[in-house]
């Protein structure tokens, strides 16, 4: 059988594999390897597989990954986040709707120093939605922002998801977490607007709007000045050239830990626990890389993102058509593959296409984590609507999906305008 024949095949077996819900690193390794052994030789798969996990695990790059998850565990055991929801619940709170739009700013400001998707809309859950439904929030509405808010937390730099698509496609990951700021408050005021719709729609949905004395909006703000120093002390080293991602990760880190320390907030419990759950995430994301590792070397023997490229290139269809069709096609895999996992299976394959149709890579990059980041809130998979129906037992999960709704469409509306200014993603990024 031909290589070209068996990295399709390859590519069958793997879907099989993720709709029988084979977790997505296992999935993918095991395809891989098998993969390789038909293709090179069996030996030569296990030299492949033993290689690509130790590299996975002894890459210098890579430890910018549990380096920034800690900072957002940090800040998370040590109330930022609940700081961070009131400051933005006294500034939002005289318009109607105004908690949950408070709710949108918070998981925006806890993104900034978290990274995670999940991890922000599992934070949010416990400090935001339980406040919504003391107000009588709608429950669809409450579950739905909270689950399309954490989305934020894979755009707005720090983001794991960035830093994976920089390592892969050798693109500079300042430039990524730069790019991803406009685009990422774009979409934080879309959802604002989408939660003010629908409470001009249905005022029942929400509670009347009420008065806070700007006395009391100006004083909150100490609560976000601890997020605001973290966020421009780590960024801002790294945009001017002062430390590299890598080691501006492990400055945001002892940050977090100094800022906790600081305002008291720090135990060893604390301690314990950040480094417990940075220790789960980070096996978890580094398996999953390591799998993709091992898929891409198979899919690279195999010849298959080549023979793709060429054939997509080739077709007498406008750049935009076929840009439209690859937005399209990462939307539809986002509802069924988590959006990291979809990040290494697909640029490896789609990267040189991008690259033939002269498409900028920097905008690509984040067009692609925002078409993803719809696959959080979207069934079967969306990630974030289970978590928050996790933690808030008593939502079921088709509310959760149902009062995503209206967010989805303003990340499509968000997704269109980035098609048709670029510019959004691109300008701060080569402005810098």
């Amino acid at each position: 059988m031909e290589p070209l024949s068996i990295g399709i095949l390859g590519c069958a077996a793997l879907l099989l594999f993720l709709i029988g819900s084979m977790p997505v690193a296992f999935a993918m390794a095991i395809v891989g390897a098998v993969g390789f052994a038909a293709v090179v030789s069996p030996r030569a798969a296990m030299s492949v597989v033993a290689a690509d996990f130790y590299a996975t695990f002894t890459n210098y790059n890579l430890t910018v990954i549990p380096l920034f998850i800690f900072m957002g565990q940090v800040a998370f055991h040590t109330g930022i986040s609940g700081r961070l929801f009131a400051a933005a619940n006294n500034w939002f709170s005289s318009l109607r709707g105004g908690l949950a739009m408070a709710t949108v700013g918070a998981c925006a400001a806890f993104g900034a120093i978290c990274g995670s998707g999940p991890a922000t809309a599992a934070t949010m859950a416990a400090v935001a939605l339980p406040e919504m439904r003391r107000y009588k929030y709608d429950d669809a509405l409450a579950s739905g922002t909270v689950a399309a808010g954490g989305g934020l937390g894979m755009l707005i730099p720090p983001s794991v998801v960035f830093i994976v698509y920089g390592i892969l496609t050798e693109q500079s990951i300042g430039k990524l977490f730069i790019a991803g700021i406009l685009p990422g408050l774009l979409v934080a005021f879309l959802f604002c607007l989408a939660i003010r719709i629908q409470c001009w729609l249905n005022p029942n949905a929400a509670p009347p709007a009420q008065k806070v004395p700007w006395r009391t909006r100006i004083k909150s703000l100490a609560g976000v000045t601890e997020t605001l120093l973290l966020f421009l002390f780590v960024m801002g080293g790294m945009f001017a050239g002062f430390f590299t991602p890598t080691e501006g990760a492990a400055i945001g880190a002892f940050g977090s830990i100094v800022i906790a320390a600081i305002g008291r907030h720090l135990t060893l419990d604390v301690l314990w626990k950040a480094g417990e759950e940075t220790l789960r995430t980070s096996c978890m994301v580094l398996v999953i890389i390591a799998g993709a590792t091992v898929f891409g070397h198979f899919l690279a023997v195999t010849g298959t993102p080549m023979h793709f490229a060429g054939w997509l290139a080739q077709l007498p269809l406008p750049a935009w058509v076929i840009i439209l069709a690859i937005i399209m096609f990462y939307l539809v895999c986002g509802c069924f593959i988590d959006s990291l996992a979809l990040i290494l299976l697909t640029v490896p394959i789609l990267y040189p296409v991008i690259l033939k149709l002269h498409y900028d890579p920097i905008w690509f990059g984040v067009m692609a984590v925002l078409v993803t980041q719809m696959g959080v809130i979207t069934p079967p998979v969306g990630v974030n609507a289970y978590v928050v129906s996790g933690i808030e037992r008593s939502i079921p999960l088709q509310t959760v999906f149902r009062g995503s709704l209206p967010f989805l469409f303003a990340l499509f509306l968000a997704c269109a305008l980035l098609l048709i200014f670029p510019q959004i993603a691109t300008w701060l990024a080569y402005s810098l």
